[in-house]
């Protein structure tokens, strides 16, 4: 018979939820994030710079920086986010964490969500709070200036999850930037394409809410899915090794 003074000492130790685990992952991941600053200013500061380079090398003609100012933002913003994705697992992976997280009771996908999500808090939120002050120097008007920061709301989180996918199939390679371009860039195309062609629309007082309509499909879409192909591909990079 087993002593009741045993068995009451024991607390009935409740697993911690889902969501708890991801807001665990969250906190963590923005922490460090503060704590090493240089991986937040370095995607910004090439975003201002591939911008404000523009008017200086084909020169500050109004008409021809409102034509291209929609794309000139969207592909800075693109490859802000390829900078800045390489690390996302790298530091995980190097000093042994991503291994307990296959190990831990949590589902992967929750810790890769929350990873995501503080990977565009910290690299593609600051994008868009400086993204109007930039489409003010490409003469964007205000109306363009409102669908390009709906535009960049919609699609950078399908970045991040796209980048994702590549940074987790190459984290077990110490080159692996390269390869995350190559598996990326094709998939961005659609986001691209429909990003700027909101915000031209836009300029021209031309109907966009349909480019909008869209990217928010594809956003639910990559929400949806994208964790669980980001697992399965860290799974894949860590058992490889």
């Amino acid at each position: 018979m087993a002593d009741p003074v045993v068995s009451h000492s024991v607390p009935n130790a409740e697993p911690p939820s889902m969501w708890s685990g991801m807001i665990a992952i969250l906190k963590r991941d923005l922490l460090i994030a503060f704590r090493q600053r240089t991986d937040m200013v370095n995607p910004l500061f090439f975003f201002i710079m591939v911008i404000a380079l523009f008017p200086l090398g084909i020169g500050p003609e109004p008409g021809t920086l409102q034509k291209i100012g929609p794309g000139v933002i969207w592909i800075a913003a693109l490859l802000s986010t390829l900078l800045s994705v390489d690390s996302l697992f790298r530091q995980d992976f190097d000093d042994g964490s991503l291994e307990l997280s296959l190990l831990s009771p949590q589902p992967l996908f929750i810790m890769a969500f929350g990873k995501v999500v503080a990977h565009w808090l910290v690299t593609a939120l600051p994008l868009i709070c400086v993204a109007p002050v930039l489409s003010v120097m490409l003469f964007m008007d205000a109306a363009t200036v409102k669908v390009t920061l709906y535009s960049l709301l919609l699609g950078t989180p399908i970045l991040s999850m796209i980048s994702a996918i590549g940074a987790a199939l190459t984290v077990g390679l110490r080159k692996g930037g390269v390869l995350i371009a190559v598996i990326a860039l094709p998939l961005y195309i659609p986001v691209l394409i429909f990003g700027t062609s909101a915000v031209e629309a836009a300029s021209m007082t031309l109907p966009y809410v349909g480019q909008l309509a869209y990217l928010a499909a594809f956003l639910v879409l990559a929400l949806t899915f994208a964790p669980f192909a980001i697992a399965a591909a860290l799974r894949i990079s860590v058992t490889s090794q």
